[in-house]
């Protein structure tokens, strides 16, 4: 959620033959560690929601927080994109809630496929961000699908990224959240591009916040 919580700073009020069997206890391994790895984000998550330091929500309704509603975890919503850059791409200004704009450019695009289809969504880097290192690396990817409006946030919803090293990205759909102003309407957040719109249910991560 970086991304959300450095913009809130810019924009508050502004193996061979016969193996069989140890190749499927290695896979049964990795998918556990896989789920535990989502289920420590969403954790994560409801920590920093409950914190009033970090938490985006207003105090009516942190008081009574008890935890973010998630999608169960699932690990076909882990994919493993083929990553290509786009140095040419010119940097544009992405419209936002209000009426701030973040400087953006397509670092690249990623194709995959979801549900039995083929995707791609382009991917961010905001140069807003690059005067600070620890945002160096940082890639910014909002999308949308064909859950918003009813289980998730209409607007789509925000991942995280990390800038890898050869051509393959991997995009956790469990790790999408949802843009702070859902919660709270002084945060301003970048309205998602049309072009990254899912075609497909993408039923993983964070669902919508019902403030009743």
């Amino acid at each position: 959620m970086k991304y959300i919580i450095l913009l809130s700073v810019f924009f508050v009020m502004a193996c061979g033959q016969g193996k069989k069997y140890h190749d499927e206890e290695k896979s049964i391994t990795a998918k556990t560690d896989l789920i535990a790895d989502i289920l420590e984000y969403q954790k994560e998550q409801n920590a920093s929601f409950k914190n009033p330091e970090t938490s985006p929500l207003p105090d009516k309704y942190r008081k009574d927080f008890e935890g973010l509603d998630f999608f169960d975890p699932d690990t076909s919503y882990i994919v493993k994109a083929r990553f290509e850059r786009t140095p040419d791409a010119d940097p544009f200004f992405m419209p936002t809630t209000t009426d701030r704009q973040t400087q953006e450019v397509v670092y690249g695009i990623a194709y995959f496929s979801l549900n039995g289809e083929d995707h791609q969504l382009e991917v961010y880097q905001s140069l807003d961000l690059l005067e600070d290192e620890e945002y160096e690396d940082y890639l910014f990817l909002p999308f949308l699908d064909n859950t918003n409006g009813e289980e998730t946030y209409g607007g789509g919803r925000y991942i995280d990224l990390t800038i890898p090293e050869g051509d393959t990205l991997v995009i956790d759909f469990n790790k999408a959240y949802n843009p702070y102003c859902v919660y709270n309407k002084k945060y301003s957040c970048p309205l998602v591009p049309r072009q990254n719109y899912l075609r497909t249910m993408v039923r993983a991560g964070v669902k919508n916040f019902n403030k009743d």
